[in-house]
């Protein structure tokens, strides 16, 4: 095995806040890009207040948001509200590949670091930005605040398998708004790269985080295009649903004959293979609470939810476990695929556990030791490896709230 990571030797200085483009960056920053965070001195980005919150090792209150989107990160302090503060990013630029900001479209110009500022500096800059609605394209809600749940909203998210007399479950997946915004704009980072490689010419990458999810819910533009208008389940001819076994609930998704005939032997009812009302899919979701529901659970009630989902995993049937925290932290396949990380937690206790890096490389060591940086943790190094200042100089600097 090699000792180098795919993006060994790629430098992003990342102007960022909350999750969409910090969990980006961290997922760069696992494949071996140095990620140097620009904060705000005195009270870092916006993630650290986030709650619930522990007291890190420099002693400030640091929030769920920023522990979670930080890993394998280094920070500096910089007040981009101070003319110097913006003097000395734009002194920074030229020393990296990538450039990323996820503010409000036009603060980044604002303060006289946006794309075109920067890019006369460095013309090979990449420069990513990851907002509500985007600002490369004219949008009518330019203007708006957006936070994961309303890019989940827009693009479709809660429009999808309604339920009548029930709203949706906001936030039912998490920050999906911001996740998966971030994994478009690592995408389009490692493309304007591969594009610089070819063409030595560094371009603007943008992502909207309601473009984000149009994609991820395709199925909300897909499905009236071709005759389908209602998305619910009760809808959906087959047998998609939750179903109990002794210690909580697994997942079944038939759809196809010979699928319905292996479950119907598997959980010992081969009867239902000769009963008229369940000789089609229609007929097979028309009886799921009255005849398929029942036979299920019956047969799972002595299983525990893996034992079910195995045995009829094992048979053909797609079918899994709903886990939850206490669950992923025994699985073998979590562990073994380093999925959940333990980060030690300042002070001592029990450790933080994290998702891991989902991109496993053949020849590429995992992440090693992992943490988030204190605020300012890395200014000075970042300072004097970058840009030869003295400590006198930094000292100087911070003395007057430029950095800190």
């Amino acid at each position: 095995m090699t000792e180098t990571r795919p993006l060994d030797g790629v430098r992003i200085l990342a102007v960022e806040q909350m999750q969409a483009m910090p969990f980006a960056t961290q997922m760069l920053a696992h494949l071996g890009a140095r990620v140097v965070k620009v904060e705000h001195p005195v009270h870092g980005e916006a993630g650290r207040g986030a709650a619930p919150s522990l007291r890190d090792r420099d002693g400030r209150e640091v929030g769920a948001t920023y522990l979670r989107n930080n890993l394998g990160k280094q920070s500096i302090g910089i007040d981009l509200k101070h003319p110097d503060g913006v003097a000395l990013l734009r002194r920074l630029v030229p020393h990296y590949d990538v450039v990323t900001e996820n503010f409000k479209p036009g603060t980044m110009d604002r303060l006289g670091v946006g794309y075109d500022a920067l890019a006369a500096l460095h013309p090979g800059l990449i420069y990513v930005s990851v907002s509500g609605f985007g600002s490369l394209l004219p949008t009518p809600y330019a203007d708006w605040p957006a936070y994961a749940v309303v890019a989940e909203a827009m693009g479709g998210f809660y429009s999808f398998r309604p339920e009548p007399g029930r709203l949706p479950n906001i936030g039912v997946a998490g920050a999906l708004g911001d996740i998966g915004s971030a994994l478009f704009a690592a995408i389009g980072t490692l493309a304007a790269l591969h594009g610089r490689r070819e063409t030595g010419r560094g371009r603007r990458v943008d992502v909207a985080m309601m473009d984000a999810m149009i994609p991820l819910m395709d199925m909300v533009p897909f499905n009236p295009s071709i005759g389908i208008e209602d998305d619910s389940l009760r809808a959906w001819p087959g047998i998609c649903s939750a179903f109990a076994a002794r210690d909580g609930l697994f997942v079944v998704q038939v759809g196809r004959e010979h699928q319905f005939e292996r479950l119907a032997r598997a959980v010992g009812h081969p009867e239902w293979l000769d009963d008229p009302r369940l000789s089609t899919r229609e007929g097979w979701r028309d009886q799921l609470e009255t005849l398929i529901r029942p036979g299920i659970e019956g047969w799972a009630r002595g299983r525990t939810k893996l034992e079910a989902s195995g045995e009829l995993a094992r048979q053909g049937i797609v079918a899994g476990p709903s886990f939850d925290a206490d669950d992923l932290a025994r699985d073998p396949h979590v562990r073994d695929h380093h999925m959940v990380l333990d980060v030690e937690r300042p002070g001592g206790g029990s450790p933080i556990r994290v998702a891991g890096n989902p991109i496993k490389l053949g020849d590429a060591p995992e992440s090693g030791p992992l943490r988030w940086p204190t605020l300012g943790e890395h200014t000075d190094e970042v300072l004097a490896e970058d840009l030869g200042m003295s400590p006198e100089e930094i000292a100087e600097l911070r003395d007057r709230g430029v950095v800190g």
